[in-house]
């Protein structure tokens, strides 16, 4: 079922609702990306579960006359569609950037019991400043925004692996962008604090991460009270998308286990 709501800054939210049970899983695509990136997921975990997917403002079926872009306007936009809808309990699964907006959004929010990353927060001693994001989008989205997606983004986003049909639907979306828009939904991440967001969750994080970049479980647990998380070999940056099969399974074991969690 396709609905809308207004976020507090009266952008209009898309997200779907589909499925049964007790627990709801939240589904909250990365950067440029929209709710069908998880219909995979949708589609394995529906029969068990109420299914979820939310479409950020400024992407997908949401409104794309945000002003006020910040992590803090992110995370609302997770929480009007949480308080909206019926459940008892909430797993949240945040993709990419939004990673840190699910964080942020299950702050002193009792019905989230848990939230499990995808590809995201892999070092959070990693630092990557404001004024050096600033300077890469700058120098790249902002000069030529088809040509970064062609040539830039690849090294970062995707492995050899990763199959061609992924790769090619990926980079045709995000070209429909323009640059502007671009770099204002990416720009809020960089601006937040995120370790200091970290330290205020008290539920379990999990994580499904890729290969190709390595995560530091003993920096990730300076700041989370309860981290772990399971690697996806030979994938790039989109594991859901690339090899559904593997994730969807990995997914299913970390929900059930986190509902079982006490």
């Amino acid at each position: 079922m396709e609905n809308y709501i207004s976020s507090t800054d009266n952008v209009n939210i898309h997200y779907t609702e589909i499925g049964k049970g007790n627990t709801s899983i939240v589904f909250v695509h990365g950067w440029l990306g929209n709710i069908n990136w998880w219909n995979s997921q949708e589609t394995f975990l529906k029969e068990k579960y109420k299914i979820i997917k939310i479409d950020l403002g400024g992407h997908g079926k949401s409104d794309k006359t945000r002003q006020n872009w910040t992590g803090e306007q992110y995370a609302d936009d997770i929480k009007s569609v949480i308080n909206k809808i019926d459940t008892t309990e909430i797993i949240l699964v945040g993709h990419s950037m939004s990673g840190a907006y699910v964080l942020e959004a299950s702050i002193d929010l009792p019905k989230v019991k848990a939230i499990i990353l995808v590809d995201t927060l892999k070092d959070l001693d990693q630092d990557f400043t404001p004024e050096q994001a600033e300077q890469f989008m700058d120098s790249n989205y902002r000069k030529d925004f088809k040509s970064a997606v062609e040539n830039i983004l690849p090294q970062y986003l995707f492995v050899q692996e990763t199959p061609a049909i992924v790769k090619n639907q990926l980079q045709n979306e995000f070209i429909q962008n323009d640059s502007e828009l671009a770099i204002n939904t990416l720009k809020p991440l960089y601006e937040m604090d995120i370790r200091k967001i970290a330290k205020l969750v008290n539920i379990p994080v999990r994580a499904i991460n890729s290969d190709a970049t390595p995560t530091k479980i003993e920096n990730n647990q300076k700041y989370f009270k309860n981290y772990n998380y399971r690697t996806i070999v030979g994938t790039g940056h989109y594991p859901m998308l690339e090899k559904p099969d593997e994730f969807n399974k990995i997914l299913a074991e970390l929900i059930e286990d986190l509902t079982a969690y006490k």
